[in-house]
């Protein structure tokens, strides 16, 4: 019988990698995002004549937040 409890393989550098990967596209996709964030800021802040609290950084952010994990679950 094969003791399995020791010398067992971990995952831990496949989730580092994954990480990374992740991280990778998040930064590509928020760089991307931030000129479209900056103008769509732009625009309503001068359609409503008020700056809004969420800046183009906090859009470009939010932008990245979502499209990163779809990519992902492809």
């Amino acid at each position: 019988m094969t003791d399995m409890t020791s010398n067992t393989p971990t995952a831990k550098t496949k989730h580092k990698s994954n990480q990374t990967e992740f991280s990778v596209y998040f930064a590509v996709i928020f760089v991307f995002a931030l000129p479209l964030a900056t103008l769509s800021w732009a625009l309503s802040s001068f359609k409503s004549g008020t700056i809004s609290r969420r800046g183009p950084i906090a859009r470009a952010w939010s932008q990245a937040r979502i499209i990163t994990p779809m990519i992902f679950t492809a």
